[in-house]
């Protein structure tokens, strides 16, 4: 294995037009030895024959993505909210993920309690924890950048994450610490420093301007864009995270383009730019 790649990992969402055996492959001819893997691809390939055609390329999974969408008021659509998590989290165990991203949710149609739908959150974290230890799974608490507070996600700051993570074993809960996120935060030197031990994923791209009508498509290349990467790579090392990082862009242009030059250039700026701030 290049040593220079060795923690490099690919969310599959990256290039979203290929399938999950694409995907793998594309991480296996390039020798990226990581991939982040979504539930819905990985449910169309099959849940036993995506673990095993990982396994067989020689690849780990960095992260299942996603549990979470906890913060529905309706008895009904909570019963079932919980119930999908646990189903989140016996596929990670199956897949040997290092982590379940939670992307907790926003507030749901017509509502305006934000506090009521982040103590929901807390609530539903602690009936997944036990059930998740049990299987050897590690909640990953994911804070969004506050653009998508009122559609996708209530938890917006690392120091909110680690808040919510704090009653719990940080080998049962811990927080991803992602670039398009975080890097805006004025307090998150402090925060990252007290996320040692705690950071159970670390994804990379950057922030580009302008923005695209839907922001969601605003995650660029990592150098692309705003983000000190550098920065915030010496951060999470000097926070003792050891594990892969994972390059997780969505942006229409990327897509687009053929998944091979892609995986070159995750390669490339890998080597580049994120690489040299990891130490070791």
């Amino acid at each position: 294995m290049n040593a220079e790649l060795s923690r490099l990992s690919l969310n599959q969402a990256t290039i979203k037009r290929c399938d999950v055996a694409r995907a793998v492959d594309g991480c296996a001819r390039h020798g990226i030895p990581a991939i982040g893997l979504w539930r819905e691809p990985v449910a169309e390939h099959g849940l036993a024959r995506t673990r095993k055609l990982v396994a067989d390329a020689g690849l780990r999974v960095s992260s299942l993505c996603r549990g979470g969408f906890l913060t529905v008021a309706d008895p009904a659509g909570r019963r079932a909210a919980l119930r999908d998590n646990r189903r989140a989290v016996d596929e990670a165990a199956e897949l040997a993920a290092a982590c379940l991203v939670l992307v907790v949710g926003g507030l749901p149609a017509g509502d305006r309690d934000l506090a009521g739908a982040r103590a929901r959150v807390v609530d539903a974290l602690a009936e997944l924890a036990g059930y998740a230890a049990e299987r050897g799974v590690r909640l990953a608490l994911e804070p969004m950048h506050p653009v998508f507070c009122a559609d996708r996600g209530v938890l917006s700051t690392v120091e909110q994450a680690l808040d919510w993570a704090e009653p719990f074993d940080a080998g049962v809960v811990g927080v991803v610490v992602d670039a398009l996120h975080v890097w805006w935060d004025p307090r998150l030197d402090e925060q990252v420093a007290r996320a040692a031990g705690r950071i159970a994923s670390y994804q990379v791209c950057d922030w580009i301007t302008p923005l695209p009508a839907d922001v969601l498509l605003g995650r660029g290349l990592p150098g692309d864009g705003h983000v000190d990467l550098a920065r915030l790579g010496r951060l999470v090392t000097a926070a003792g995270y050891a594990g892969d990082v994972e390059v997780e862009v969505f942006n229409a242009d990327v897509w687009a383009a053929d998944p091979d030059d892609v995986l070159r250039e995750v390669v490339r700026r890998h080597v580049m730019l994120v690489r040299p701030s990891l130490g070791g």
